[in-house]
């Protein structure tokens, strides 16, 4: 049962990143996102992530990995935005 409320736990906090990635994507838009609050916050997701993989813990990896690939590629289209002058950090 607690695997079950695991896996809920990791689909719902994964899946709310879907729509700022979405719009992100879509617009290119990035000025209102923080660049430090997306690698920092990233670079925690990379670390959940290896901590999960070192405990085989299935939702904490599922969780992690979905939102490492979402943050990361907000994280990216930011630092690309920074980088070009399209946005400021």
């Amino acid at each position: 049962m607690l695997v079950l409320v695991g896996l809920l736990a990791a689909f719902l906090t994964s899946a709310s990143f879907v729509p700022q990635v979405w719009k992100t994507l879509r617009t290119r838009d990035t000025a209102g996102i923080s660049l430090a609050m997306y690698a920092i916050f990233t670079a925690g997701v990379g670390c959940w992530l290896a901590w999960g993989i070192g405990a085989h813990q299935l939702p904490v990896i599922l969780a992690n990995a979905v939102t490492f690939v979402l943050s990361a590629t907000v994280l990216a289209m930011k630092i690309t935005n920074v980088l070009s002058g399209k946005d400021h950090p």
